[in-house]
This record gives structure tokens, sequence and C-alpha cells, in this order.
């Protein structure tokens, strides 16, 4: 039996141990651990929707995408309503979270295949997070999750400066470098596929017939900036636009 599987079982030490690393995340002692737990349980080791994280993730990002509209919506009362769109994709797209979740300490504690290399590189981390808020929602209630958000997440990672300069639109980078190249980008459907009851798409990065990378999203939009992104990485073009 494994650690989790302990914990779930509410076996100690165990469940103490995992109450101590939950509280150092979080800030703050949960009442309802059950709850963290599922939050914190990827599919890829409990497929039934009552045990992983995707209905407190759809929860989730509802709560949060919210809370980051009445944020930015107060911090800044003159921008127009296309600045305020774009700051809020920068702050709430998988990448951004994944890489505030791995930060604030959630990889170390999130339930998931490790035997599955795909996994350790995806956005499941951000995924989780957003589960977790799911669960800080359902746990406290609307009022103290803002605070949470607001304390836990968006201040301490979340940069407004960097982020108005920020480009997120990796998809016009790629472009820009396949037209500069001679190449032939595509972005095509590799799979689609329903989890949780939603869909899940997998869009692909296609240079001169070629895949270059990846990425899975519930929408062929997101999918594709995922996709993107990596592609964006792996070729090496986020480091020219750093110097």
């Amino acid at each position: 039996m494994g650690l989790f599987d302990s914990i779930l079982k509410g076996s100690s030490p165990e469940t103490t141990e995992f109450k101590k690393q939950l509280k150092n995340v979080l800030g703050f002692a949960p009442r309802n651990t059950d709850l963290y737990k599922t939050a914190l349980t990827h599919r890829s080791v409990k497929d039934s929707s009552a045990d992983n994280n995707e209905r407190l993730e759809y929860l989730g990002d509802a709560i949060l995408s919210g809370i980051v509209a009445d944020f930015l919506f107060k911090k800044y009362p003159y921008r127009e309503e296309g600045f305020l769109t774009e700051m809020r994709s920068k702050m709430v797209n998988r990448v951004t979270l994944n890489e505030v979740a791995i930060k604030m300490g959630l990889k170390k504690i999130v339930y998931f295949n490790k035997f599955d290399n795909s996994l350790k590189v995806s956005q499941i981390f951000g995924n989780t997070l957003e589960a977790v808020v799911g669960a800080v929602y359902l746990d406290k209630g609307f009022k103290k999750t803002r605070t949470w958000v607001l304390e836990r997440i968006i201040l301490p990672y979340m940069f407004m400066d960097d982020l108005e300069i920020l480009e997120i639109n990796h998809k016009n980078k790629l472009y820009g470098w396949a037209n500069k190249n001679g190449k032939n980008l595509e972005f095509e459907t590799l799979e689609e596929k329903f989890e949780g009851g939603r869909r899940l798409f997998t869009i692909g990065a296609v240079v001169d017939g070629e895949l270059l990378a990846q990425g899975k999203a519930y929408n062929k939009k997101d999918a594709s900036q995922v996709a993107a992104q990596a592609a964006v990485v792996k070729l090496g073009l986020n480091k020219e636009s750093e110097t």
C-alpha cells in the first residue's frame, strides 16, 4: 500500500504528515481533508470522476477566473476590456498556473502516475491548482477563497509589470519563425476524447509534416497555444526574446 493509499484510508503517521504538508502549501489547516485529497488526485491513478480532481478543477477554474477578473477590474480602473481580457488570460493560462503550482510546492503532494514520464512535464499541476481552489471554495466559502487566492497565488507569484509585457500568443511567434525560415506550420488535432464529461483535445504543432510538439486542453484554442509554447521552448525562441 502506497503513501497516498495510506492517507486515503486515514492511517497514521501518513495522515499526519499529509496534513502537515497540506498546511504548508495552503497556509491554513483545512476543515475537510477529504476534499483536498480528491483535489490532489489525478485521473491517472483514480479513473472515477468521484475520486479524481476533474470536477473540482472545473469548479476551481470558474472561481479563479472570477477572482482574477475582479482583481484586474479594480486594479486597472481605466483600462479597456481588451487589456483586461488579455491580462486575465496571462494569469489563468495553464503554463502560468503550472509554474505557480510548482513554486507553491503543490507538485510534491499531487497523487499521479509517476511512471508516466509525459505527466511529469505536462500541465497537470496547474490543473491541480485549479482543483485546490475549488476545494478551498467548498471548504471555506467564496470570501475566504478570494483572500487566499490573492495572498497565496496572485501577490506572491504573479507580477503585473512582468505580465503586462509578457507575450502569450506563442502561435504568432511560431508562425513568424516558420515564415522567416520557409517552413510549413500547421496545428493538427491528434486526439479528441471525453474526460470527466468534457472534451479533451490534443493538438500537435506540425512543421513540414513532422510533429514538433503537442498540447492538451479542454478547447482547441488553448491546446494549440500549449503546443505552440512547447514548440517555442524546444526551438529556443523564448531565449531569443529574453536577450
